[in-house]
């Protein structure tokens, strides 16, 4: 198996211990428990290259000033044995993959979110990187294409809408600060129904932070969604271009994924609908 030879030959200390896919897996990355207490995670695209030395030299960092777990970083491994990327190995967060149905009535969930958020933002950015780089208007050809392809399922004229006034809002005017990148549920972690781990910083990065409010409308209802809304005070140009955010990562995520994976449909349905809301 490529990851136990991987693991035998790069960091034999771990070589023998039990080694279990674990599932679901992400999207980015296949994820295997290693023993009890150490978690491999292996880029699936070279679109998640790099994740590994990111964390690696961030979360270490950023670990003791959140209020929730975070990934521990222990090692990163070379390619080998036709594997081409680097890849990771990291200390295991116990948990649940956080849902909508356990969640979205939850105000603690929807404050602890808002708690872990202000808290990354008012960290020092020195060095930061830029995470991937790309705003709302370089997204806009390809979301107006995706609403062209579901006007069949939802209200084009009323994805348009949400998606003109992210683009038309004013944009981030403050000195940038960090934000995760990829905040939905998939990369939030429960234990006994409350939140208490944040997950896959493959977009850290320091900039405009409303892309991060795309959880409020993945896990939230219209009600918890004002509470993290004024615990994390949003003005009204950040809010709509954190819709624009959770439309646009919605709708992509529809189009890819939904024909093939009914999980995934409900999923992006639900954020599509939510966002909608507002």
């Amino acid at each position: 198996m490529l990851v136990e030879r991987l693991i035998e030959s790069q960091f034999p200390r771990w070589a023998g211990l039990p080694l279990h896919l674990a599932e679901p897996g992400g999207s980015d990355h296949v994820i295997h428990r290693l023993g009890e207490g150490l978690a491999v995670r292996l880029p699936r695209h070279a679109d998640a290259l790099g994740q590994a030395e990111k964390e690696s030299r961030w979360l270490p960092r950023l670990a003791p000033h959140l209020p929730l777990a975070i990934p521990v970083p222990v090692a990163v491994g070379r390619p080998g044995f036709g594997y081409p990327w680097s890849w990771a190995i990291s200390r295991w967060l116990d948990g649940e993959v956080a849902t909508a149905d356990a969640l979205a009535q939850s105000r603690e969930a929807a404050l602890a979110l808002a708690g872990f958020l202000g808290a990354l933002q008012r960290l020092p950015i020195h060095d930061a990187p830029r995470g991937d780089g790309r705003d709302l208007a370089d997204r806009d050809d390809a979301t107006r294409a995706a609403i062209a392809r579901v006007a069949g399922v939802f209200d084009a004229a009323a994805l348009r809408a949400v998606w003109e006034a992210a683009l038309s809002a004013p944009g981030w005017d403050r000195p940038p600060v960090w934000f995760h990148g990829d905040l939905h549920t998939g990369n939030i972690l429960t234990v006994n129904g409350r939140v208490s781990a944040v997950i896959d910083f493959g977009g850290l990065g320091a900039g405009d932070p409303a892309r991060d409010m795309t959880i409020a409308f993945t896990l939230m209802s219209r009600t918890t969604r004002a509470a993290f809304r004024a615990a994390l005070g949003v003005d009204d140009a950040m809010w709509a271009r954190g819709r624009g955010w959770a439309l646009t990562t919605g709708l992509n995520a529809y189009c890819s994924y939904a024909a093939t994976d009914a999980r995934v449909a409900a999923q992006t349905t639900r954020q599509i609908t939510e966002t909608l809301l507002g």
